[in-house]
């Protein structure tokens, strides 16, 4: 009979240890929890905007690549031009 005993005695014992010690290791994983979803958060901040940053760019160069492709007007050379005095303006 003294065996059931002490396993209440050890019983007793682990449940005031889990009363005692709980909520400092639930706070420090609270703590590492929150420490880990503000690092995921900022993690992924830094690549979201390494990616527009560098889409980005690249938008920039190609459109400048083309506007220096492409001539400004289909027909290159002279253009004749006619000058005449401006119409004149009827009156109502």
């Amino acid at each position: 009979m003294s065996q059931l005993k002490d396993r209440h005695l050890v019983g007793a014992g682990v449940a005031a240890c889990v009363v005692c010690c709980a909520p400092p290791v639930l706070a420090f994983l609270g703590i590492a929890g929150v420490a880990a979803t503000v690092a995921t958060f900022a993690f992924a901040g830094v690549v979201f905007g390494l990616v527009v940053g560098a889409a980005s760019i690249a938008a920039v160069s190609h459109r400048r690549r083309q506007a220096r492709r492409r001539p400004c007007a289909d027909d290159v050379g002279p253009v004749d031009l006619e000058l005449s005095r401006t119409p004149e303006r009827s009156d109502p």
